[in-house]
Order: C-alpha cells, then sequence, then structure tokens
C-alpha cells in the first residue's frame, strides 16, 4: 500500500510538473551562453567602474560620473527610455586625502579613514586621546568635564578578532541544502519602535562632544587586518556632525588604547580634508529599457546598487552586481531577442544609506504606505520605519511590474536563487536554471534575504528576488572595506551570472503568465503578545 501511494503521487507529480514549470527557449539560451561568453564585456565595464571612476559615494562627483558614464554605455548597446530618476537625499560628501599619525610616544602612521559625512579639520589638528567608550546617552555623565581639547576614542577596545574560518569559501552542497528551510516571519512591533528611538544617538553623541569641548571623535574598525570601512549615516542637509571623525584600524585602535591605560595617553595627528558638495540634493537611480513587442504587457526589472562607500573602489559592493545587470542588457540587446514584455534597468542610488534609490521607485511606481497624516520620515528613519506602516496602498502601476531579480553579494558565482517564501514559483525557477546546472547554479530555496534592493518591492507584494552567490571573501574581507578592489572580482563568476541574469529576464518577459505573486501584505498580528525585553534603549 505504501510503495503503491509513492508510485501514484510520483506519477501525479511527473502530470503536474509541465503545468506548474514555464518552459525554457533553450536555442535563447545558447545564444545568451555564447554572446556572454565569446564576446563578453562585463570585466571591462567592472574595470571602469572599480579604477577609473572608483567609489561612488551618493550625490558626491564620481557617483554624477558614474550616472553619466552608465547612461553612455546603455544609450551605445541600444537600450531605449535612458533617464535619471530623481529622489531627495540629502549632501554630497567626498575624501580628497587624509592622514592620522601617532606622533607620542613614538612616530607611527596609523591605518585610518575619514567617517562619512563628517567634516574636516580645516589643516592639521594635534591632540592627546581618552578613551571614553560611549553607546548611549545615559553614558554622558560619566565623561561630563573630562573631554575638552581630546580627542575621543568611542569604541570600548577588545582584544582581537581574528577570524576562526577561512576567509575565501564556495558554498558545498549541504550549505546549499540548509538554506532551504523556510523561516516563519515575525512581527515585533515594539522592537522596530526600540530601533527608531536609537537613530538620533548620533546626533545626540556630536552634539555633546561638541558641547564637552573635544576636538575630533574616533572608532575602532570592526574588522581586524588593518581593514577599514568609515561608514556614516548623518547625509541629510541640516543632519551633518560638527565634529571630525575618523575610524582607526583595529590593531591601531588597541594600540593607542593600551598606551592611554598605562599613560601619558598619546597623541595624535589628524588631517582630514574631505568636501562636501551641496550643489544637487536629489541623488538619482538610472533607469533603461528593451521594450517590448506587446505595448500593452507588465514589464520586468533587474537592478543593481550603483553607490558605493570609499574605502575601497566599490567594486564588489556593488559594481559586480552592477555590471552583471549592465552585461545582461548588453547581452539581451545584441542577440536581437525581442522580449514580448518590456525589460527594464535599474541602477539604484543611495542603497548603502537604507534602500533609498529602490524605496523612492517603490513609493513613486508602486505604492505606498501609511496613512497620509504620518510623519514624513527621511534617512534611516525611512529604512526603519516604512516597513511598519500600514495599510499598503498599491499605485496603478502596482501590477506592472511582473517580476524584479536582484543582484547585491559580490562577485560570486551564482549557485541559484531564493524563491522569497513564495512556493509556487519554485517550479518555474528551477526550470529556467535547468540549462545551467553544469555552470554550477541549480537551487531553488524557499528562503527569504534582506538587505539589499529587492527588500521594499517583498513589502508590497510585488514578487522581487535575490540571486545565492557564492560568498568568496565577500564578508570577511571585502564587504565595505578598503580591499573593495577589482583584484577580488571573478571573471568566470561575473560571466555565468551575466548570462543567467540575461536567461531570467528573457524568459519573465516571454512567459506566457507573469510570475505568480504573493498577496498584497496586511497588518500582522504581533508574533509573541507575551514578550518582554531587557533591551536598553
Amino acid at each position: 500500500m505504501r510503495r503503491f501511494v509513492l508510485l501514484a503521487t510520483a506519477a501525479a507529480a511527473i502530470v503536474a510538473a509541465p503545468l506548474a514549470a514555464q518552459s525554457v527557449d533553450r536555442t535563447q539560451s545558447t545564444r545568451i551562453i555564447d554572446e556572454g561568453t565569446t564576446h563578453s564585456e562585463v570585466m571591462l565595464t567592472a574595470q571602469h567602474l572599480s579604477d577609473t571612476i572608483g567609489p561612488r559615494m551618493t550625490n558626491s562627483p564620481a557617483m554624477r560620473l558614474a550616472e553619466a558614464w552608465t547612461q553612455t554605455k546603455f544609450a551605445e548597446w541600444g537600450l531605449k527610455n535612458i533617464h535619471k530618476d530623481a529622489f531627495d537625499f540629502g549632501r554630497g560628501w567626498y575624501i580628497v586625502s587624509s592622514s592620522v599619525r601617532m606622533v607620542s610616544p613614538r612616530p607611527i602612521q596609523l591605518t585610518a579613514i575619514p567617517i562619512a559625512w563628517t567634516p574636516g579639520t580645516n589643516g592639521t589638528i594635534s591632540a592627546p586621546v581618552i578613551v571614553a567608550p560611549i553607546k548611549r546617552v545615559r553614558d554622558f555623565d560619566k565623561w561630563r568635564g573630562k573631554l575638552s581639547g581630546k580627542i575621543v576614542m568611542i569604541t570600548l577596545p577588545d582584544t582581537g578578532s581574528e577570524p576562526s574560518e577561512a576567509p575565501f569559501k564556495r558554498y558545498t552542497g549541504e550549505e546549499l541544502a540548509k538554506l532551504d528551510q523556510y523561516q516563519q516571519p515575525t512581527y515585533d512591533p515594539d522592537a522596530a519602535d526600540r530601533r527608531m528611538k536609537r537613530l538620533d544617538f548620533a546626533k545626540k553623541l556630536d552634539a555633546f562632544l561638541k558641547a564637552e569641548g573635544a576636538v575630533a571623535m574616533a572608532t575602532m574598525s570592526y574588522r581586524d587586518g588593518k581593514l577599514v570601512h568609515g561608514e556614516g549615516y548623518t547625509f541629510g542637509v541640516g543632519d551633518t556632525p560638527s565634529l571630525p571623525g575618523v575610524q582607526i584600524a583595529a590593531e591601531d585602535y588597541r594600540r593607542l588604547a593600551r598606551l592611554a591605560k598605562v599613560g601619558p595617553a598619546p597623541t595624535l595627528e589628524i588631517t582630514s580634508d574631505v568636501r562636501f558638495d551641496d550643489s544637487d540634493r536629489n541623488a538619482y537611480n538610472i533607469i533603461a529599457e528593451i521594450p517590448g513587442t506587446d505595448p500593452k504587457a507588465d514589464y520586468v526589472m533587474a537592478g543593481a546598487h550603483l553607490d558605493s562607500w570609499v574605502a575601497g573602489d566599490g567594486s564588489a559592493d556593488n559594481g559586480a552586481g552592477v555590471s552583471m545587470v549592465m552585461e545582461a542588457a548588453r547581452i539581451i540587446a545584441k542577440t536581437g531577442i525581442r522580449p514580448k514584455r518590456t525589460i527594464r534597468f535599474a541602477l539604484w542610488a543611495g542603497e548603502e544609506q537604507g534602500l533609498l534609490g529602490s524605496l523612492a521607485y517603490v513609493e513613486s511606481h508602486l505604492a505606498t504606505r501609511g496613512n497620509p497624516n504620518d510623519p514624513k520620515l527621511s534617512g534611516l528613519a525611512l529604512y526603519q520605519g516604512w516597513s511598519n506602516r500600514w495599510p499598503i496602498t498599491p499605485k496603478p502601476g502596482w501590477g506592472d511590474l511582473a517580476a524584479y531579480f536582484n543582484l547585491d553579494n559580490g562577485s560570486g558565482k551564482i549557485r541559484g536563487i531564493y524563491a522569497e517564501n513564495n512556493p509556487a514559483v519554485v517550479p518555474i525557477f528551477r526550470e529556467w536554471l535547468s540549462p545551467f546546472g553544469p555552470m554550477g547554479a541549480k537551487d531553488v530555496v524557499i528562503r527569504k534575504t534582506g538587505g539589499t534592493d529587492h527588500v521594499f518591492m517583498q513589502t508590497v507584494g510585488v514578487p522581487g528576488f535575490q540571486f545565492i552567490q557564492d560568498p568568496l571573501d565577500y564578508d570577511s574581507r571585502v564587504h565595505h572595506s578598503g580591499v573593495d578592489t577589482f583584484d577580488h572580482l571573478k571573471g568566470n563568476d561575473l560571466r555565468q551570472g551575466s548570462i543567467i541574469l540575461a536567461s531570467f529576464l528573457v524568459n519573465a518577459a516571454n512567459a506566457d503568465k507573469a510570475l505568480p505573486r504573493p498577496p498584497l501584505p496586511t497588518k500582522p498580528v504581533t508574533t509573541d503578545p507575551f514578550a518582554y525585553s531587557d533591551e536598553e534603549e
């Protein structure tokens, strides 16, 4: 009986499978593979973004160069409706030069970087350090009257954080299988409220340090290996700090802390030549299209964020994703494939400051959240608070976006795709991946992913997806760090990723039916109504 049931179930699955899946035109796949291998330009695109333009902080001069150059390339490849899509952002900022030196008890050039959107030093400042760990407002009382004339080291020094695993890795089959686990969503509005309350701490800290007469602030890098990052988030007009700030490599920071502990406190010289650009407070997403043959059809979309941090060249994060999205556009255009649906390509701005470019697109074209009288949010407050606003109100274009595919996990080979808790797309994606199993891409996993530009599309019920990529050394060393350079990109992986993205876009654009959509989200109940929190605000 058991064997009969199993056989009957298997037979039913075989019969049902063609109905669930959407078939692949393998002749088109072959053309895409040929163009994406023997004529690939993906590494040329990545090299120009990395070496010639370099780091692309939102609204910086380099970002403006990238906006213009990417539009030019799209035009060269024959794409249409190429334009900039503006949204309000804030101040531009960039580094001209910087130096942090310990001058006593002995001279040492330290590895450090200005913290984004902090002001320059207007020359060189020289002052002793004081180790004053401050991470909450109540810590201010401990340091009142002790910081005047000092460079304040606000991070609590630790004793080391050497990695316990190899920095470079590719997924094993077992690790990929572990990704295919459904994770129940949770809703905790109190936690969201606590996050919102913490957002203004950076402003309060800057005001406190200035009032106490400190001359600069220093933080410790969160990675060993002399890696620095320099992230900062107070970029709004009227929100940028008044005090210069630097992030110091962990090894150098700990040395300073040890010297300060035994005394006398070491003296630093800081020279930070940074500039603000207030010529245009708008940031711009870059949009380009391959028009569909059916003007009444909906559209499919691919995107990656063009902006980056400035410690490195923004190569893996996210020059790699941008290069694959652009290469997918070039491949489709060059092969002459005529999609039924329009294929739209987006290069987002402001991702590093809270997915702000893709969120602006969602608000302009897809849906809004909350009531008209809700307080206006911006910056990180918008990122943290937007998904906790109800109800969701679809715009007329909400149903027009049939599918969105995102790339933002470095240059690792695509191993599959996350189904984002949407089981209806699983058999379809398995069919679409079927030509690429020999290239290493075959897994469709149910779990959701976060932290990048498909997130807010998912939160309003639009089918947005992120690909699974081999991690390489992205999380261990490269992400946001000074070694985010072209050297860490893998050409074979980027060519493979471009081919798979192009194929997915063509399949989605030519499918008889659009991908199954998740339900339009409604306000959930609290997952654990009995929970208490001991988290300090």
